[in-house]
């Protein structure tokens, strides 16, 4: 008997190819942009490996795991750099102090970035 050597699952639409006595499917990944992730992507993905096992594999299935970690840190980084120029200027933190008063400055700064950085894991990160 002399078997075809591809055929169409009408039902899933999927087509397969004959190898040696089986039909195997013909699978073609899906062509994807390769982002590099900055720190808040990291930590959103590690939070899904820990949180969302389910959510994770489906995004890796459907190939969109990677812009949406893109996606994830671009949002957190703007937003993050907006709530530090809001809170610098709110809080009287400026050139003319870093000038006159260099570890004073060092200090808010660093408090204002660590309060933001809470902000962000809170609110885009840990979701």
């Amino acid at each position: 008997m002399d078997m075809p050597k591809h055929i169409t699952d009408e039902k899933t639409g999927i087509s397969y190819t004959l190898q040696g006595d089986y039909y195997l499917p013909n699978l073609v990944l899906l062509e994807q942009e390769h982002y590099e992730l900055g720190r808040f992507a990291r930590l959103k993905y590690r939070y899904l490996q820990n949180c969302h096992k389910a959510l994770l594999a489906s995004m890796r299935v459907d190939c969109s795991l990677n812009r949406y970690l893109h996606e994830v840190d671009e949002e957190c980084e703007e937003v993050f750099s907006r709530l530090v120029k809001e809170l610098s200027e709110k809080e009287g933190v400026t050139e003319k102090l870093k000038v006159n008063n260099q570890m004073e400055w060092v200090r808010r700064m660093n408090s204002i970035r660590n309060r933001v950085e809470e902000i962000i894991l809170k609110e885009y990160v840990y979701v």
